[in-house]
């Protein structure tokens, strides 16, 4: 009953049922994480736009918790035992699967536990393996939004559990007395966006306090089909609606006045930002300039076929040209591009729709368009042959694909420049290309349910099933590359916090200590780089047919490459990290400093995803 029935607000009296309603269930949303990895935080976006979903049923109360914000797993689980939630919501991502299942035990050993709903970039790619496990487990399949919110209704009846969209289960039907004794999947959502993708705020300060960063998304899916991505959502694509989007800047805005000292830059996780619809570039031009008028910078993803495609008219190219520069000019602080490979057969084998000489003018467009950009790049593949290893040494050191901005040219000059040699020669920056690259020597993920998987499987070349990153393992056609691939893993492993560390400094500050940062950081490119130069030398000096004293001489030659290039790595970097500190602020020198002494003591090539087995 209302007091004031005309008023947005009002005092009421809630009769029983209402009041059951409105307070249950009480919902904990959790998300894991490994500290030693990963050393600074980002906003936990997955369960903050589940936690919105959630509230907007208005059916139970919402709370969540984030192991990246100091709770340990022990703590998590503690606070699981204490506050007794009806429903527990956990977010696992690759290299979780140890946590996520001492948690499970954790709570499954409980009396009474909640009803538990997993989900995140791990937990699909292992269902039918967390199902035999913990048979009373429910996996959310798609966004989770949609799921959430159907779930609470199923709690309180008002809908079957065949009833909630996206989800993985092993039971009987709701009411039934017939046991099924096969995974039971509702019909999955193709498309989970709402009409605003608008995250609940509750960890934001925290995040920042902890000097992480603020991640959105403006659309979900993708536009291609490659290989290596086992996601539903391939070739499927949809934008999120702004309709919200003004409003939620401004309460991000209102959380950011409050640390002067953080970055300004939002992240939006899109995996293809500009999408196919036909009106795609007004729409980004439009979230573009919603987030410049708030004064934030920005960065996002997508695919090279949005600055180059051979399928398209002059026209089409400098009207591209125009946007990218206009995206710049209202925040765009950098973008992801997925280019994977310079190598036509293996782009083929990835379905990249790309080639070599795409990508090759993509990125001189860009360089020369002045816009800011990182490069993922796949090195090592279980398919590829030395001559394609050999290949793609070559293309990540061309020195003809980074060029200097050229702000006096017209877009329609840069379009034709870059296909001129000696517009490339007089505008070329002499930088490799590697400088580009996020993370150099990166192998292939043969991930659980992925067309490129299966080819490895195919091939005779599949092994056991790594739960924690959701892959199976493979060996090498070309055993010499596999021992190689092996050694490069172990190098980013023997370096990664560090290289994270710089990576999110690079992403919290700006100016001139950015800057640093960045040229610190490329310090560990140029070793990369050049371990990759000694792994092919010696990959050359053993036959391809297999013989176990060959390989154990390989490896030991690798090594003793492995810990020349340490050794001149440790004086170069203790150097850069040196000069850089004076440039820092006191808690971000001080956080650099850690991990840097940390990486300096480290002994051994150990691998931080160690391969572990389905009974792990």
């Amino acid at each position: 009953m209302l007091d004031k029935p005309a008023s947005w607000l009002s005092l009421a009296d809630v009769d029983e049922p209402g009041v059951e309603r409105l307070s249950r269930p009480g919902v904990l949303l959790a998300a894991l994480y490994h500290p030693e990895t990963f050393p600074l935080p980002r906003f936990p976006l997955g369960i903050s736009t589940v936690a919105r979903a959630a509230r907007e049923t208005l059916l139970g109360t919402v709370s969540l918790a984030d192991m990246q914000l100091g709770l340990s797993l022990d703590g998590l689980a503690a606070r699981i035992e204490a506050d007794r939630p009806d429903v527990l919501g956990v977010s696992a991502t690759f290299g979780q699967y140890d946590l996520l299942v001492q948690l499970l035990e954790s709570v499954y050993a409980q009396n009474d536990p909640p009803l538990v709903v997993v989900g995140g970039s791990l937990t699909a790619r292992v269902e039918r393996i967390l199902l035999d496990r913990f048979p009373q487990l429910l996996v959310a399949r798609a966004g989770g939004e949609s799921t959430i919110s159907a779930l609470l209704a199923h709690w309180h009846g008002d809908r079957t559990l065949d009833e909630v969209p996206g989800l993985g289960y092993v039971g009987a039907p709701r009411g039934g007395g017939l046991a099924v004794g096969r995974r039971r999947t509702a019909k999955t959502v193709t498309n989970d966006v709402t009409a605003d993708v608008v995250p609940e705020l509750d960890l934001l300060p925290a995040t920042l306090d902890r000097h992480g960063v603020a991640q959105l998304e403006t659309s979900r899916g993708c536009t291609s089909y490659c290989s290596f991505c086992p996601r539903d959502h391939k070739g499927s694509w949809a934008g999120a609606g702004t309709g919200r989007l003004p409003w939620l800047l401004g309460e991000l805005a209102a959380v950011y006045d409050r640390y002067p000292q953080v970055s300004r830059t939002l992240y939006l996780v899109d995996e293809e930002f500009v999408g196919r619809d036909a009106d795609a570039t007004d729409r980004v031009l439009g979230l573009a300039g919603l987030l410049h008028e708030a004064k934030f910078g920005w960065e996002s993803s997508c695919r090279v076929d949005q600055i180059v495609d051979p399928d398209r008219d002059q026209g089409w190219h400098v009207e591209r040209a125009e946007m990218w520069r206009t995206l710049v000019a209202r925040g765009l602080r950098r973008m992801l591009f997925g280019v994977e490979s310079g190598v036509d057969s293996i782009l083929d084998r990835f379905a990249k729709n790309t080639t070599g000489e795409q990508n090759l003018l993509a990125v001189r467009t860009l360089s020369a368009l002045g816009v800011p950009t990182r490069f993922t790049y796949i090195t090592f593949d279980p398919l590829m042959t030395l001559d394609e290893l050999k290949a793609t040494h070559a293309f990540q050191g061309r020195t003809d694909l980074l060029l200097a901005p050229q702000p006096d040219l017209s877009p329609a000059e840069v379009v034709r420049g870059v296909h001129d040699a000696q517009f490339v020669t007089a505008t070329g920056t002499g930088q490799p290309f590697y400088r580009g690259i996020s993370y150099l020597l990166v192998s292939m993920e043969c991930l659980i349910g992925a067309a490129y998987t299966r080819r490895v499987q195919q091939a005779g070349l599949a092994g056991t099933v790594t739960p924690s990153m959701g892959r199976v393992e493979a060996r090498y056609a070309d055993w010499r590359i596999g021992v190689a691939a092996g050694w490069a893993q172990r190098w980013i492993d023997r370096h990664f916090a560090l290289d994270y560390t710089f990576k999110s400094l690079e992403k919290i500050l700006d100016g001139d200590p950015r800057r640093q940062v960045r040229e610190a950081r490329g310090v560990l490119k140029d070793a990369s780089y050049a371990v990759l130069g000694d792994l092919i030398a010696e990959i050359g000096t053993h036959p391809l047919h297999h013989d176990p004293a060959n390989e154990a001489v390989l490896d030991a030659r690798i090594w003793q490459r492995a810990e020349n290039r340490l050794t001149l790595l440790r004086g170069v970097l203790t150097a850069a990290v040196h000069d850089l500190l004076p440039d820092l602020g006191q808690e971000h020198a001080a956080l650099l400093v850690t991990e840097h002494r940390r990486w300096s003591t480290a002994s051994g090539w150990t691998l931080i995803n160690a391969a572990d087995s389905c009974a792990s």
